[in-house]
């Protein structure tokens, strides 16, 4: 037999040892790293509780990540599960409590390998749809892991189209029961993660009909694994759907229900119920129902999605410090690649925007706090626009951080492709939040029904009934224009408040253009439905017009929020500059296309973009090594 294979990791003492690139990198004082890592904790309060938590992690032999890149996907999901379990002891012994900073930092900790997330993804549906009553009653279950769930609405047919759902939930006066049943092949749920293997119940998404009606979507806790020997229960046929591009440790899974019946008190009825008799009463709007989907797709941007770009720019900066390739002068000795403005051209541009969407998704969150007792309470004034800013950030997040991953990937070289870098996972992860909590096409698209509606808002004639504020996020269809950008000079061009209006004119033209179009063909005669799917490319440029807009909004405002620390602003001022300007010269077109810039314009632009590049270069290693970027 051959001698064992040594296996690198963490562990090895040799690995703990910092690089002496990388500490003379850090060495170089400009700003003062400590306090930019306390605001993008939230407080040095937060910052000293989450390095409590990793300590706590990373010094638990059973929470190793050691042998992670070599195990099966059975090993995987295993390791996932004892890992899930290891963590909600410690929790409990701890005094973590379920939405505590505590179990998060746990989380991010273990870089989210952990298996029973779709477990917290039910219980947070049943938080969003389900009464008090019902709550009180399934909570306590969910929380103490005695029964396992998963949430089941994709089916093999339908995906982020909900309203095509094909799974019914028929309602049976006789016996006050719902009939559960998938009526044909395509209506199997499918990819729902814990369902494969592990979950006991899953919360089902259904077409409700009761009183010979239907009525839209809805959800309903069902029993699919006995509690006594985990076998499927009569009706139900479910297993794995078999290995996938990544997630290894999740056992996504599909169910059919053959006339299953489940009481009608297992219908989430915060905001609809079924009466004994097979009454229907609405509660809510008909988009109530999709709220624990917009719970989800908030919380993912921050605790998910964001995370992965922030730790390949963290793999790809450190790697781009210590590795050195050529020279830059034929008597030099070999130059860091970070020195190279190819590699800054690849890498700060992807750093910029892990901070860029950092302050983006808080900001959301913050607003998603606000909305969300209102929304629990039946107000729902605020839902639209809650609804349409998590599917338009949400698509534009997982489609730049997927882009941005793969960019630092490559940036490694060769390096980038073996899988103990960590950047291949990192990839692979991203890459399925592209598709996850909502195809991006269709989330973009359904952000800009939101900005048409809008738009045609905000032309209303004075006195008329549709004359109302337009909500913040598209109050700048109002503002006053910025016609023509009056950028002479670079230093022009790093004044947070001129690119803040350009993209802002910019986006007003594209929104404009696209409800223009749409007009066009609605007066032509041409059918309402014909004619938005013949302008959706045009929707697409603008939304994500506007999903830009509201990030460089987002930054600036940031911004402005550090005015008593003018050090860390500065820094933070530079990577907002370069991911502005970054945007306006990779969509040079659209700011050209009506004038608002000038060729000359475009190019006094890329000077003052090229200009930040050797100022970022200087604080490149310093504003990676902030531990919530490192995370």
């Amino acid at each position: 037999m051959g001698s064992p294979v040594h296996r690198v990791s963490m562990g090895d003492p040799w690995s703990r040892h910092m690089h002496p690139d990388i500490a003379s990198e850090r060495h170089k004082q400009s700003f003062d790293v400590e306090r930019l890592t306390n605001i993008l904790d939230g407080g040095a309060q937060n910052t000293a509780l989450r390095r409590k938590v990793e300590s706590i992690i990373h010094s638990d032999p059973e929470l190793s990540l050691k042998d992670n890149y070599f195990m099966t996907q059975n090993e995987r999901y295993e390791a996932g599960v004892q890992k899930k379990f290891r963590i909600q002891m410690l929790a409990r012994r701890l005094g973590w409590s379920e939405d505590s900073s505590e179990l998060r930092y746990a989380y991010r900790a273990l870089s989210g390998d952990l298996a029973l997330g779709l477990h917290h993804v039910s219980l947070k549906a049943l938080r969003s749809l389900g009464s008090e009553e019902q709550i009180a009653k399934w909570a306590p279950l969910w929380d103490k892991f005695q029964i396992i769930s998963t949430y089941a609405q994709t089916e093999l047919g339908h995906g982020t189209y909900v309203q095509g759902l094909e799974t019914e939930a028929t309602y049976s006066a006789a016996t006050q029961e719902f009939v559960m049943h998938s009526p044909t092949i395509t209506a199997t749920k499918w990819w729902p993660g814990d369902l494969g293997r592990t979950a006991t119940h899953a919360l089902v998404l259904a077409q409700l009909i009761c009183s010979g009606a239907r009525q839209g979507m809805h959800a309903f806790i069902v029993p699919i694994r006995s509690l006594q020997d985990h076998s499927p229960l009569p009706g139900i046929t479910v297993g794995d759907i078999g290995p996938k591009m990544g997630f290894e440790w999740t056992d996504n899974g599909f169910l059919r229900l053959d006339h299953v019946r489940i009481p009608r008190e297992n219908m989430l009825n915060r905001f609809a119920q079924v009466l004994p008799d097979g009454t229907y009463v609405k509660l809510g709007t008909a988009q109530s129902n999709y709220l624990s989907m917009v719970v989800t797709r908030v919380q993912l941007l921050l605790s998910e999605i964001t995370p992965l770009l922030q730790k390949a720019c963290v793999i790809a900066v450190r790697y781009s410090v210590v590795r050195r390739q050529s020279q830059l002068r034929p008597s030099d000795p070999e130059a860091k690649v970070l020195d190279f403005q190819t590699q800054q051209q690849k890498l700060f541009p992807q750093l910029a925007m892990a901070y860029a969407f950092h302050f983006l998704a808080s900001g959301l969150l913050e607003f998603f706090h606000h909305s969300y007792e209102a929304i629990l309470s039946r107000d729902f004034s605020l839902l639209p626009e809650l609804h349409a800013l998590s599917s338009g950030l949400k698509a534009m997040v997982s489609d730049f951080c997927t882009q941005g991953t793969e960019l630092c990937r490559r940036a490694c070289g060769g390096h980038g492709y073996s899988q103990l870098s960590g950047l291949p996972s990192l990839v692979i992860r991203v890459t399925a939040s592209c598709t996850y909590e909502g195809d991006n096409t269709v989330l973009y698209l359904q952000m800009a029904r939101f900005l048409v509606k809008s738009y045609l808002q905000s032309q209303a004639p004075p006195g008329s009934t549709s004359e109302r504020p337009l909500p913040q996020s598209v109050a700048y269809l109002t503002a006053p224009d910025l016609a023509r950008c009056p950028a002479q000079r670079a230093a022009d061009f790093l004044h947070p408040e001129l690119y803040t209006r350009a993209w802002a004119h910019v986006a007003v033209r594209l929104i404009k253009d696209s409800v223009h179009h749409l007009q066009t063909l609605l007066q032509s005669g041409a059918d309402r439905h014909d004619a938005w799917n013949k302008t959706t490319v045009i929707h697409l440029q603008a939304t994500k017009a506007h999903c830009y807009y509201v990030t460089v909004k987002s930054f600036t405002e940031a911004l402005e929020k550090l005015e008593k620390e003018p050090a860390v602003r500065q820094v933070l001022k530079r990577l907002c500059d370069l991911f502005a300007l970054h945007g306006i010269l990779s969509n040079a077109g659209d700011f050209l296309h009506d004038g608002f810039m000038s060729g000359a314009q475009v190019d006094v632009a890329r000077t003052a973009y090229l200009d930040l590049l050797p100022f970022i270069r200087k604080l490149a290693a310093r504003l990676e090594s902030c531990r919530e970027m490192a995370l």
